[in-house]
């Protein structure tokens, strides 16, 4: 089973989800290119994001669709949300970039709270794939 038909076999919910995350965590860093006050935090969110995109294929191909595929999110998006929201703060921040970085922050903070109750679970022993 791929990929896509792994996660074609979830509530509809989880399909929509899982394409918001690619709209509200992938898009938005290619658009903070444009200001310098932002370009760090771009370069570091792409950089974060390719890596637990290829975290969670990874750990698809050798566990298949478990629980576990969170760890990537939990161990590079929680030191990026907590860098996020650090530049969210900054007063010479744009009000434009502040508010690509809210979405892309409030996206990976929805993200971490189900990735961290799968790690959670997993690690307590719920190890059974999900399809």
């Amino acid at each position: 089973m791929t990929f896509e038909q792994a996660i074609a076999t979830q509530p509809v919910w989880i399909f929509w989800w899982l394409n918001w995350m690619l709209v509200g965590v992938f898009a938005p860093p290619l658009v903070l290119l444009i200001w310098r006050q932002s370009r760090m935090a771009a370069v570091i969110s792409i950089i974060a994001n390719v890596a637990a995109g290829l975290g969670v294929v990874w750990i698809f191909n050798q566990l298949g669709y478990v629980k576990l595929m969170g760890i990537t999110h939990v161990l590079l998006w929680t030191p990026l949300a907590i860098y996020l929201f650090k530049q969210i703060k900054r007063p010479d921040m744009p009000k434009w970039p502040r508010l690509i970085i809210g979405v892309m922050f409030a996206t990976i903070m929805v993200s971490l709270a189900f990735d961290y109750v799968d790690v959670l679970r997993y690690i307590l022993g719920e190890r059974s794939p999900l399809v």
